[in-house]
């Protein structure tokens, strides 16, 4: 789906669906665990009728243009989302499709979302060429010292499952990890830790660690 379609034909109608399944879902005055059980109820009608026809039914997309959401990590999530309500995650792919989808979202709705994704099951890793994979592998657990190149495993986990607000890459599609990496490191995206860990990553660089974060 090209972004100009998305914005002229998909957007009004996801708003007008946004604005009725999610603030309005949940009531303003709901105390404590009632509040977040609507807030889930809430988020879950969200999940299945507009984040699923770009991230799959349950977080599993498809298409490498739409990041899985599948077991990712809540505090990121989280994060994330309120980035693309405030506009402050600027790169061209939050621009076209995220800055409309979460500006009627509220809070309760997001940490739903984020507690709803990061509950399901990630999808399996996916196979890839063994001499990228072996150079991806080798980035990611030990970095390159002499190029001042940090290993991602510190702090996205030995098993790049992520931790926290380091978000989770195993399984991730590797096209879509390539895009991030380079809307960092050019600061389209900002990232303060990441601009100086991948700063001197190469396009071959980010190729083998995605090729590896997706194997996983």
């Amino acid at each position: 789906m090209s972004s100009s379609i998305y914005t002229y034909r998909v957007r009004p109608v996801v708003a007008s669906l946004l604005l009725a399944l999610s603030g309005a879902a949940v009531a303003q005055d709901a105390p404590g665990a009632n509040a977040i059980a609507q807030a889930d109820q809430a988020a879950q009608k969200v999940a299945a009728t507009i984040c699923a026809s770009c991230h799959g039914a349950t977080g599993t997309s498809t298409s490498p243009l739409f990041p899985r959401l599948a077991g990712q990590q809540e505090a990121y999530l989280n994060a994330q989302l309120k980035a693309f309500k405030g506009k402050t995650r600027g790169e061209q792919d939050a621009h076209d499709y995220m800055w409309g989808m979460a500006t009627l979202l509220d809070d309760a709705v997001i940490d739903g979302l984020s507690r709803y994704y990061a509950a399901q099951k990630p999808a399996p890793g996916m196979p890839g060429d063994p001499a990228l994979l072996a150079r991806g592998k080798v980035l990611y657990e030990q970095g390159e010292p002499a190029r001042q190149v940090a290993a991602c495993s510190a702090c996205h986990g030995e098993n790049a499952a992520g931790v926290s607000i380091f978000p989770r890459l195993a399984g991730q599609h590797a096209a879509y990890v390539v895009r991030q990496l380079d809307a960092i490191q050019h600061k389209f995206r900002d990232s303060p830790v990441m601009h100086g860990v991948i700063k001197e990553l190469d396009p071959a660089d980010m190729k083998a660690v995605a090729a590896y974060v997706q194997s996983r």
